[in-house]
C-alpha cells in the first residue's frame, strides 16, 4: 500500500498519489466574508480624502479668482480648528491627551511657532515657482495631490501606505498653487489652510471613526455635500461628474466586492508547503 513518505522505497512513481489525495482538499480557508453595510462604513475614509481635495481646490480657485479674501479663509479655518480641537478632546474625554501626555501648551506652542515660520517664509512662497510655467505648475499640482491620495493611510495594512510621504505630497501641491496666487498674505493662509485640512482633519476623522460611528457617517455625508455644493458654483458638470466618483466609491464599489467574494475559490491541500508550528526560537540564542 503506498505511504506519503519519501524515506522508504516503494513500488510506485515519485509523482504517484492514491484516490486518498484529494480528500485533504479544503476551499476558502482564509477568505473573509465582507458585509454591504461594513465595506460602505470603510469606504467612507475614501470618500473623505477625495473631498479634501475637492474642498482645497475648490478654495484655491475661489482666492485666485478674487472672490475669496485671505482674512475671510482665515478667520473661517482659525474658528473651525477651535471647535474640531475641543471637539478631538471631547470624544473621547481626554483619554488620547492622557496617554500621550502632550498638555495644551505644548500644542499652542507648535501652532505658534508653524503659523510664524509660515508667515515668514510667504514671501519665499510667492516667488518660488515663478520660473516655472503655470501650466507646469497645475500639473505638478494634479500629480502631487493624485500622489497623496494613493498613498494615504485608508486604514489598509498595505506596503504602498504612507503617511508622511502623502502629507507631503499634498503640502508640495498647495505650496505650489499658492504661488500662483495675487500676494504672499493669500500663500501664507493657502498653506495654512492645507496643512488643517490634509494634517488634522484626517486626525479627527480618524478618531471619530473610532469613538462615535454614528456621527462619523454623519460628518462624511455632510462634508461630501458641502464638496459638491462648492463644486458646482465653478463648474455644474464637474459636480455631477464628482458625486457619481462618490456613489460608486461608496455604494457600487462594495457591491462589486461582495459579489466577487462568491466567486473566490482558493484550494489548499496537500500540495501546499509546509508550515512549521513549532516555535524555534530557542535555536537563535
Amino acid at each position: 500500500r503506498w505511504q506519503k513518505v519519501l524515506y522508504e522505497r516503494q513500488p510506485f512513481p515519485d509523482n504517484y498519489v492514491d484516490q486518498r489525495f484529494l480528500e485533504e482538499l479544503r476551499k476558502n480557508v482564509h477568505a473573509r466574508r465582507y458585509r454591504y453595510g461594513a465595506v460602505v462604513f470603510q469606504s467612507g475614509a475614501v470618500v473623505q480624502q477625495l473631498c479634501s481635495v475637492c474642498v482645497f481646490v475648490v478654495t484655491w480657485w475661489y482666492m485666485d479668482a478674487g472672490m475669496l479674501s485671505p482674512q475671510g479663509l482665515f478667520g473661517a479655518a482659525l474658528v473651525s480648528s477651535l471647535l474640531g480641537y475641543i471637539l478631538f478632546d471631547t470624544v473621547d474625554g481626554g483619554a488620547g491627551r492622557r496617554e500621550s501626555r502632550r498638555t495644551r501648551w505644548a500644542d499652542l506652542k507648535s501652532t505658534l511657532v508653524f503659523a510664524a515660520f509660515t508667515y515668514g517664509f510667504s514671501p519665499v512662497l510667492k516667488t518660488l515657482t515663478e520660473s516655472i510655467s503655470t501650466d507646469t505648475i497645475y500639473a505638478m499640482s494634479a500629480l502631487m495631490l493624485l500622489g497623496h491620495l494613493i498613498f494615504f493611510d485608508y486604514g489598509a495594512n498595505a506596503a504602498i501606505v504612507s503617511s508622511t510621504l502623502s502629507l507631503n505630497m499634498a503640502i508640495f501641491a498647495s505650496v505650489c498653487l499658492a504661488s500662483r496666487l495675487p500676494r504672499s498674505l493669500h500663500a501664507f493662509v493657502m498653506v495654512t489652510f492645507a496643512m488643517q485640512i490634509f494634517a488634522l482633519w484626517p486626525m479627527l476623522q480618524k478618531k471619530l471613526k473610532a469613538q462615535t460611528p454614528r456621527c462619523y457617517v454623519g460628518v462624511t455625508v455632510l462634508f461630501a455635500l458641502v464638496a459638491l455644493a462648492g463644486l458646482a458654483t465653478i463648474s455644474s458638470v464637474g459636480a455631477v461628474l464628482f458625486a457619481s466618483l462618490l456613489l460608486a466609491i461608496s455604494c457600487l464599489c462594495p457591491y462589486c466586492l461582495i459579489r466577487l467574494q462568491l466567486l473566490k475559490d482558493n484550494i489548499h491541500g496537500p500540495w501546499d508547503e509546509a508550515e512549521i508550528k513549532e516555535d524555534l526560537s530557542r535555536f537563535l540564542m
